[in-house]
């Protein structure tokens, strides 16, 4: 079974009236997965269309580096879970 990973998603969303930047940290699977997963979020709140969402970078985070408290949460209790 494959490993759940968190990336860290930089990337800015560019519509007529609003431009903004956006960093979102996710967890997936694969890189592709945490790309799919922004635009579908990003899209959803902003109503913005893929198009208009361009990503500019996708990185692996490690455990101890990730900022939203959520997902360090569901990270690191999987990892005292485990041990």
């Amino acid at each position: 079974m494959s490993e759940v990973k968190v990336f860290r998603v930089t990337g800015e969303i560019r519509k007529p009236n609003y431009q903004t930047g956006f960093r979102k940290e996710v967890r997936a699977v694969k890189p592709e997965d945490a790309v799919e997963k922004i635009y579908t979020e990003v899209g959803s709140k902003h109503r913005a269309k893929r198009f208009q969402i361009k990503i500019i970078k996708v990185e692996e985070v490690p455990p101890e580096e990730i900022e939203s408290f959520t997902i360090r949460k569901l990270t690191l209790g999987e990892i005292e879970r485990a041990e």
